[in-house]
């Protein structure tokens, strides 16, 4: 089957994922729409659900006997960013997929059922399995909190999610999915632009509630202890390295704030950005520092939680080489991005490629910016059929980019470097020392 007539559904399925946007671990509607395309087009492989809205379709082998055989994972998926400014946006939550996520469930379902109706999955030089995963976009965290206290997750992110749960154990490599921001004057794939790693901070700053009016001298002002925060915050960014890209973005996600109270708790989020795994650590401990002296500076005190986000992203540039073989070979994609280096965007593949050789096929077709209010797809027929064309010509012949020899970490290896990092989620159990690649 061609994408040519594949393309119709596939854009009708993208489209209900636009105007359906859901975040993490609650894409109940896109797994269903993922589950129904696979019984019309998945030639009656098993689907294996994990977590909330997680799947994975897994090939047989081709050639079950070569021992030296690996399989490849195409991940994509499902969720939505919060971005309340879109005019698409979910009127109750600010979801949007202005992060591009349905079109890469589109992207691999369209190369799933061409590989299925065509038989091309057994000239592959690979195993192949696809896997749908909830909870990239890192939002929505009080609800994550909620489903972490009931037990129904571990982590926040959907990657770390399923390797934990043992998702990812058959696999040796992986291929991750995402859209370019910004119009593209010709039609164009990006591949080797890694990511930053990031830690998620909360820090409460707590007063003394008073009469704004009749006696704020009896008060504590939490909330100037937080502009004094941020402020710093804005002012130690001369001190920060420029080269290993440091962002943090200071929100106050909540308040209980009223004009004749003198605040008594404000609490403050930001994200610790790099691309350095060590220096993120080390500009942790300075935001540290800075909530607690600015705290004490107006009386206060501050309390400091920190989340794990994601690990920077380094993608395998051997393995990548089986796009630009596909690139080479290919007559409607002009144009391939591969000089970028490292942007301070993070996401979970990140956590996935600490494992094993990850890559990421980024594509343009679209218009705006990633997760702003103007972001929309343009070039569908790109997006929908020139790549994931691209994508299974690669696939059939990654097997010959593999790095030699093959880097694998396991699940406890992971924990372990996180553990020396922040503090893991609750029911982990930090393993001794990390063990060498194998």
């Amino acid at each position: 089957m061609t994408f040519e007539r594949l393309f119709p559904e596939v854009q009708a399925l993208v489209t209900e994922l636009w105007e359906h946007p859901e975040l993490g671990y609650a894409e109940h509607r896109a797994a269903q729409l993922v589950e129904q395309f696979l019984e019309r087009h998945g030639g009656g492989l098993d689907v294996e659900r994990f977590s909330t809205t997680g799947l994975k379709v897994t090939f047989p082998s081709a050639a079950p006997q070569d021992q030296a055989r690996r399989r490849i994972a195409v991940v994509a998926e499902l969720d939505a960013v919060i971005s309340p400014a879109h005019p698409d946006a979910d009127p109750a939550t600010g979801a949007v997929h202005a992060c591009g996520h349905h079109t890469q469930v589109g992207i691999a379902l369209a190369v799933l059922a061409h590989l299925i109706a065509t038989g091309a999955w057994r000239e592959a030089d690979v195993d192949l399995s696809f896997v749908f995963v909830p909870a990239e976009e890192f939002v929505d965290l009080a609800r994550r909190a909620e489903l972490r206290e009931r037990g129904e997750i571990t982590w926040f992110g959907g990657k770390p999610e399923a390797m934990m749960l043992g998702v990812f154990d058959d696999i040796d490599a992986a291929v991750c999915l995402h859209a370019i921001g910004g119009l593209q004057e010709e039609p164009t794939i990006e591949i080797d632009c890694d990511l930053a790693g990031f830690l998620y901070k909360t820090v409460e700053f707590e007063g003394s509630a008073s009469h704004a009016g009749l006696d704020p001298f009896s008060g504590t002002n939490a909330y100037a202890m937080a502009t004094l925060f941020t402020t710093a915050l804005g002012l130690g960014r001369q001190q920060l390295r420029e080269d290993v890209l440091v962002r943090m973005n200071p929100v106050i996600p909540e308040t209980e704030m009223t004009t004749n109270v003198v605040p008594h708790r404000v609490r403050v989020g930001t994200d610790v950005r790099s691309i350095d795994l060590d220096y993120l650590g080390e500009v942790a401990s300075r935001v540290d520092r800075a909530a607690h002296g600015c705290a004490a500076a107006l009386g206060g005190t501050a309390h400091i939680a920190t989340e794990m986000g994601y690990l920077p992203f380094v993608q395998d540039r051997t393995l990548n080489g089986a796009f630009r073989e596909a690139f080479a070979a290919d007559q409607t994609i002009t144009r391939l991005i591969e000089d970028r280096g490292a942007i301070a965007a993070a996401g979970d593949a990140g956590d996935l490629s600490f494992m094993m050789p990850t890559v990421q096929l980024s594509y343009g077709g679209f218009d705006g910016v990633i997760h702003g209010k103007d972001f929309r797809l343009v070039d569908p027929e790109h997006v929908l059929i020139a790549v994931p064309r691209l994508l299974t010509r690669a696939l059939l012949r990654m097997g010959r980019h593999l790095p030699d020899p093959l880097r694998r970490r396991s699940f406890d290896d992971y924990v372990a470097a996180l553990s020396a990092i922040a503090p893991l989620p609750d029911g982990v159990r930090s393993p001794a020392t990390p063990s060498e690649d194998r």
